[in-house]
Parts: structure tokens; C-alpha cells; sequence
């Protein structure tokens, strides 16, 4: 596949009556498609990926390949905290038509750096799709660093990694140690978009995408069209809205929003439950103050 680039959607999954909404789910994908929108990412944390049966979680990525036709590539949540079950996972995704999976570093049962590696290398060489990790310290109580990072990157079939570490100098790092130049890496969380790019990064896997998605694309491609100061004063915009949709647990602050925007239900699954009416009234007013969302 090609380098992964640009601005990608932590996709929600829409329910309603406890079970997959299918129709809501392809107009958000052709919605994404339409606004610019670079990859679909679905089944992650945003989609509730431990939440979907392995069923739910291959018609969920079959829906996004249909809808994308190959216009954009289609990363699909395939991680675990068993390398057993995430190669299975992998295989799933890979029938379903994804182009990449999407794999978080084991959580709970706290790998050293030499099982990171060795998870990573059985996923690559088993699972049959090129691989995208993911480092997410803060829902995994695990930090992927940079020597393992870049150790991976060295693999046949890794391709990238999504970097949610919080670390500000965490990209150059990376690249200091010098991965190979197609290996691609993704901001995590929205507001590092500007300084992943700025540092050596090719994107961001992003819940804001969700609910302004064009917007999000604008800022990648002024930055690389060398219009620093449109992607900043974009980036400096989006920071109150970021804010306000990780008030609570992410997704229920952005479920919240797509809502108010009349694109889904207000649902989710247990043991996530709807945003409290205190940060709901904060989004809102997030939405109203960054302008047409509501």
C-alpha cells in the first residue's frame, strides 16, 4: 500500500436499539469521503472496537470498503491484548477488504520492549495486512518508546504508527533514529496534528474528523502545500472543540456531538453510558462557538 498521509477519521460505530446501525454508518463514511477525508479508521477506541463481536467488527470494516471503493484506505481496529487473538482479528479484517489494522499495544498484561517487538513481528508476518500500530499510554498504562518504535518500523508489513503518547518531542525522536522514510507516523490526539507534521509526521488518526471533517483535511493539506499560517490559525481553532469532546471518555463526548448534529442515535455500549448533562452542555457550546456544527 501507499504511504498513509494526511487526515484520517477515528471513525465512530453508530448503534441504535443495541444493535449496528448500518444506514447511519455508510452516510457518515460518505459524508467523511465528500469533506476530503485521507483514511477510515473504524473499530478503534473512538469505535468501540472492545465493545463490537467479531461479527460486528467485519461488517464494519466491509461497510467502510464498500463505501471507500478504494478511494481511500480503510485501517481497521484489529488490536488485542493477545497476539493470538489480534492475528485472527488481522485475518478477519484482511476477508473483509481493509487495507491496513490498526493494533494497540498490548493493555493489562504490560509487555516488555522484547515482547512489544515480538507481538508486533508475529502480527506482521501472520495477520496478512500491513500493520499500523498504536501507542496509547493512557489506555494502556504502556509506552511503546522510541528504540521499539523504531525497531518495529524495520519489519516487513509495518508501515506506521499512531503516536498518543502526550510527548510533544516524541515524532523527532522517532525519526532520529532513523526509520525507513515510507514508514508513516500519525498524530493521536488532535491537538499534536500541527507538531506531528512539523516534525517529520505524514498525519493524524483523529476524533475531531468525526464531527469537521473537511476542516481537518484543510489543515493537513495547507501544511503541505507550505501554508504554515492557515494550518496554524486552523489548529488554533480546533483546540476549544478538542477540549471539549475529551471532557469525558472518549467517544461519549463526540458521540454526544454527532447527535446534536443529527447523524446518529445517542448510543453506546456498556460499560460506556452517555455523557453527563454538565459536559454535554460544554459541548455544545463548543460546537456553537467553532461555528456550523449546530
Amino acid at each position: 500500500m501507499s504511504d498513509l498521509r494526511g487526515s484520517m477519521v477515528a471513525l465512530v460505530t453508530p448503534f441504535r436499539n443495541g444493535a449496528l446501525d448500518e444506514p447511519a454508518l455508510r452516510a457518515l463514511v460518505q459524508w467523511q469521503l465528500a469533506s476530503g477525508t485521507d483514511g477510515l479508521v473504524p473499530g478503534g477506541t473512538t469505535g468501540e472496537g472492545a465493545t463490537l463481536t467479531a461479527e460486528e467488527a467485519v461488517r464494519v470494516a466491509r461497510i467502510c470498503v464498500e463505501e471507500a471503493r478504494g478511494r481511500v484506505p480503510v485501517i481497521a481496529g484489529c488490536g488485542t491484548n493477545s497476539t493470538r487473538a489480534t492475528i485472527e482479528n488481522v485475518r478477519r479484517a484482511k476477508e473483509a477488504g481493509a487495507d491496513a489494522a490498526l493494533v494497540v499495544t498490548p493493555y493489562y498484561n504490560k509487555p516488555t520492549p522484547e515482547g512489544l517487538f515480538r507481538h508486533f513481528e508475529a502480527v506482521a508476518k501472520q495477520g496478512g495486512l500491513p500493520v499500523v500500530m498504536y501507542n496509547v499510554p493512557s489506555r494502556t498504562s504502556l509506552d511503546m518508546l522510541p528504540d521499539t518504535i523504531a525497531r518495529c518500523a524495520r519489519l516487513p508489513g509495518i508501515v506506521a504508527v499512531k503516536e498518543a503518547s502526550g510527548n510533544a518531542v516524541r515524532v523527532a525522536e522517532i525519526r532520529a533514529l532513523g526509520v525507513p522514510d515510507s514508514f508513516s507516523i500519525l498524530a493521536g490526539d488532535d491537538m499534536f496534528t500541527l507538531s506531528t507534521l512539523a516534525t517529520g509526521g505524514q498525519g493524524v488518526i483523529s476524533v475531531v474528523a468525526n464531527v469537521a471533517p473537511a476542516d481537518l483535511a484543510a489543515l493537513c493539506d495547507a501544511f503541505f502545500a507550505g501554508d504554515l499560517g492557515r494550518a496554524r490559525a486552523a489548529q488554533i481553532k480546533f483546540a476549544p472543540l478538542v477540549k471539549a469532546l475529551f471532557l469525558e471518555t472518549n467517544p461519549l463526548p463526540v458521540k454526544h456531538a454527532l447527535f446534536r448534529m443529527g447523524k446518529i442515535a445517542h448510543e453506546l455500549r456498556l460499560p460506556l453510558v452517555p455523557i453527563s448533562e454538565a459536559a454535554a452542555a460544554k459541548v455544545d457550546a463548543a460546537m456553537r462557538d467553532y461555528g456550523g456544527l449546530l
